[in-house]
């Protein structure tokens, strides 16, 4: 199990593959083990790499939460795909898991003193799991933004949709797709908090660049 070296251009797509049907790494809410993928992640995936990077920039809305995502953190070789080899090395497995070891020995007779620290131990993660936040409903968004002719700026227009800014929408990667006719449409990722920002808000100022932008359409709506 695993995603080989999630820093290379191999590992990447294994992760990308890995979330096309997926959220998250486990479960359907964020959690620790996003956030071990995360961190051995040296870059933001590249443009290509859609569903990698939507996860990507999901989880890092969460990094001022981090600490507070339930679950508890394991080695990267543990999670992925079955059929990936683990890279990762066994003793990096073996030093996780005594670090998560709340519970001690089933083998060995507990002392006070190991049994205090137990307590203590699971009174913290208890305590941490009763401060945690409620999980946000977001969605990622994939928009598809037309021009008026082949002599529209397309740098202005990609410009104008950036300048628009909401409390719960993050803008991501884009890409220019021809249509035909030398026209290109501008096709621009965004993450948006549901409750916030819906798609008719984004039309309604997206196309208020009237000198530039002929329609907007949603490609891709998916929640996260």
């Amino acid at each position: 199990m695993g995603f080989g070296d999630l820093r290379s251009a191999a590992g990447l797509r294994v992760l990308n593959d890995f979330l096309a049907d997926k959220s998250y790494i486990e479960g359907y809410v964020p959690s620790q083990a996003d956030i071990a993928v995360f961190e051995a992640i040296a870059a933001p995936p590249p443009a290509d790499l859609f569903h990698a990077l939507r996860w990507y920039n999901h989880i890092k809305s969460y990094e001022k939460q981090k600490a507070s995502l339930p679950g508890v953190k394991k080695a990267l070789g543990k999670y992925g795909p079955a059929d990936v080899e683990d890279t990762t090395g066994a003793a990096t497995d073996s030093k996780d898991d005594d670090d998560i070891d709340l519970f001690g020995s089933d083998d060995e007779e507990e002392s006070e003193e190991a049994k205090k620290l137990r307590e203590e131990r699971l009174a913290q993660y208890e305590s941490k799991k009763s401060k945690k936040p409620a999980v946000v409903a977001k969605s990622s968004i994939l928009l598809d933004v037309k021009p008026w002719d082949d002599e529209t700026d397309m740098a202005k227009l990609e410009e104008c949709v950036r300048s628009i800014q909401a409390d719960g929408l993050v803008w991501g990667s884009s890409k220019l797709v021809p249509v035909g006719y030398g026209i290109k449409k501008l096709q621009i990722q965004c993450v948006v908090e549901d409750d916030k920002v819906g798609t008719d808000m984004l039309e309604e100022r997206i196309t208020a660049f009237e000198d530039y932008v002929q329609s907007m359409d949603v490609a891709a709506f998916n929640k996260i």
